[in-house]
């Protein structure tokens, strides 16, 4: 993208990003509070700025802090913890905004944040310490399965679309519950429908998993109301609060993803508040979902 580009992208966010938050806040889009926090942050990062790197950074936190679900995920995340107690808190490979925002929101709490994805977590170490958090954030790099704490080191984990990812989802959902300490709490999401599917990729995103025989990878599991069951809750229990947010009509979330992938940094990511809130809608179950949705949960270990 050359210069010339870049400035009438920012130009187009500085006017058209206002307009579509108004008009997602008129359709009761989730998350804009969570999105007015990552404005506030981000003008705040303009200031300290050291180099064109951390105004990228700024600008992605005030145009396009997060797409799709995330605006769902965070907000229901956000009210889970809004008085949370806690003081050790884990997070496993979640979208790294959400961590970082919690922890600038609560300054007693100490992080661990791990990723086994080497790349995305630098981006994530650096962001936090731009962020002014490295005093007390600690990053790992390791697969949920392989990282090396004492059983009930946490009083509070989250894992936000991740579980997906996983193939063998049981044994690292099991690690997880077995770092949480007793009166501990636990926020989850994953994508569902309302028939279980899995897909594979032809390209190795992360290069963490192997690919098949034939040539492709595991990439992410929906999970439907049998699965739910079997893979989540008969081995730590129902959720205290759960909540579903899922596209009104199928093929909806298909065709914005394909659109982001042909469009790349052109896609106008300040619209995804307004989709979220025209194409979007809560649900009773997910097997009233007409398509592709997610999930979201919180449990307490007693």
């Amino acid at each position: 993208m050359n210069q010339i580009q870049s400035i009438l992208r920012l130009t187009k966010g500085l006017v058209l990003s206002p307009i579509y938050c108004a008009l997602s806040y008129f359709m009761r889009t989730p998350g804009l509070r969570f999105r007015a926090e990552c404005v506030n942050i981000g003008l705040q990062l303009t200031k300290r700025m050291k180099d064109r790197r951390s105004l990228w950074s700024a600008y992605e936190l005030i145009f396009s802090p997060m797409d799709s679900t995330r605006y769902f995920e965070f907000d229901f995340a956000s009210q889970c913890l809004s008085t949370t107690s806690a003081h050790h808190y884990l997070d496993v490979a979640s979208p790294r905004l959400f961590p970082l925002v919690f922890l600038i929101r609560h300054p007693k709490v100490i992080g661990t944040l791990i990723n086994p994805d080497v790349k995305d977590l630098e981006i994530t170490k650096t962001l936090g310490h731009d962020l002014g958090l490295a005093s007390r954030c600690s990053f790992h790099s390791d697969l949920i399965e392989n990282i090396a704490f004492l059983p009930t080191s946490f009083d509070l984990i989250t894992c936000i679309s991740v579980l997906e990812h996983i193939p063998d989802d049981v044994p690292a959902l099991l690690k997880i519950w077995s770092l949480l300490k007793p009166r501990g709490h636990f926020i989850l999401t994953v994508p569902c429908k309302s028939q279980q599917e899995e897909q594979y990729i032809s390209y190795n995103e992360y290069g963490i998993l192997s690919p098949g025989p034939n040539g492709y990878t595991f990439w992410q599991r929906y999970y439907d109301s049998s699965s739910l069951l079997t893979s989540i809750f008969n081995n730590i229990g129902k959720p205290i609060r759960s909540a579903i947010y899922g596209e009104k009509k199928n093929g909806t979330f298909a065709a914005n993803a394909a659109l982001k992938r042909s469009l790349g940094p052109y896609y106008p990511f300040w619209k995804e508040p307004y989709l979220m809130g025209r194409d979007y809608r809560l649900y009773e179950s997910v097997d009233k979902l007409p398509g592709e949705g997610a999930i979201a949960m919180e449990f307490l270990k007693l």
